[in-house]
């Protein structure tokens, strides 16, 4: 029989730890799990939880895990690369998936087990966190707003602030590749910063510029919306540098390029540190318009990033444990409306 308590795959990462962390700070007590014991042991000793020490591909070690336990929260990227093996091994064990992955490829790949999910009576809801739970509940409540909308924009901003290894990883994984957005309902790739523009944010204005974000997908399957694009804050000289990408787009889809950018990556710390996360902020807005140039606005401002991400997974993850979710694949707001955001301490819509 299962018990009413969760798994952390991939404690030894930046993310995963601090949900780790804030998880004993509540009172809940996860198992904590990776491939690493070197890395994965220390941390749960010292917080005083069990462990399990097991590769994604060891099929049985996996299995016997997750039969333990009613969710897990798979902290361990790439995602491209280890998401389906939990995801299929949650719906044999009837295990409630959850995520902090941000990648539209991951999401995609994701949502193609919906069906097999709603039939092992578990939820798959990949996001959980800054990525993409408060964008994904703007565009939920302005699709309320605006039931008509046909154009869907997205813009989020990091103040003081800068991103884990997993992140930088992952996106190193993804030099060259480009930007994308929707159009028409279908995923469309474009170039990296194709398009640019300046976003009063409520308490500040930033210049952002189009990235491809995970509410590409997330936001279709929560709004319906077939034109999305999304974008982020970055200093208009970095915008004007990456307009000319396309030149070297070979070069950063080499693996002697991506590898030298992955050793730079470790050599820095490995996230932002208790400073950073404590005085940092994240601020998200979001635009609809439909066809007749009818537009409506929401923005919002939170805690930085990393925190975000920890306070909102586990929110979602004490709903889970309390019996709240709904079957197949969610997105943050389609699993618990738009107003989930607002439960997320230290979010305020401006």
């Amino acid at each position: 029989m299962k018990k009413n308590t969760f798994l952390i795959y991939g404690a030894n990462g930046y993310t995963a730890e601090l949900i780790a962390r804030e998880a004993c700070n509540r009172g809940l007590k996860p198992i904590l799990a990776g491939r690493s014991a070197s890395r994965v042991e220390p941390l749960a000793k010292e917080l005083g939880l069990p462990y399990r020490i097991f590769a994604l591909d060891d099929q049985e070690a996996l299995a016997t895990a997750l039969r333990e336990v009613n969710v897990v929260m798979h902290g361990a990227g790439p995602f491209i690369d280890t998401a389906g093996q939990m995801v299929e091994a949650c719906i044999s064990t009837g295990t409630h998936y959850l995520d902090i992955n941000g990648d539209i490829s991951c999401f995609e790949i994701v949502k193609k087990y919906g069906e097999a999910a709603a039939h092992a009576g578990i939820m798959l809801l990949p996001g959980t966190g800054f990525d993409v739970v408060p964008t994904d509940c703007l565009a939920l409540k302005l699709k309320k707003q605006m039931p008509d909308a046909s154009k869907l924009r997205i813009a989020f901003a990091s103040l003081g602030s800068s991103l884990s290894h997993g992140t930088a990883t992952t996106m190193a994984g993804k030099l060259g590749e480009g930007g994308a957005c929707r159009i028409n309902g279908k995923i469309v790739r474009r170039p990296l910063g194709e398009h640019g523009m300046t976003v009063d944010f409520g308490s500040k204005k930033r210049f952002v510029m189009s990235i491809p974000w995970g509410d590409i997908s997330t936001a279709y399957h929560s709004t319906g919306i077939p034109d999305i694009e999304t974008f982020t804050a970055v200093p208009p000289k970095t915008h004007r540098i990456l307009k000319a990408q396309w030149l070297f787009n070979w070069a950063l889809r080499t693996e002697m390029v991506r590898g030298l950018i992955r050793k730079k990556i470790n050599s820095r710390p490995a996230g932002p540190d208790p400073n950073a996360r404590a005085n940092g902020k994240s601020l998200v807005w979001a635009e609809v318009t439909n066809n007749k140039g009818v537009q409506a606005i929401a923005r919002l401002e939170g805690p930085e990033g990393y925190e975000m991400t920890v306070r909102a997974s586990l929110l979602i993850v004490e709903k889970v444990l309390a019996g709240d979710w709904k079957a197949g694949y969610q997105t943050p707001s389609s699993a618990y409306g738009e107003g989930l955001i607002g439960e997320v301490k230290g979010v305020r819509f401006l």
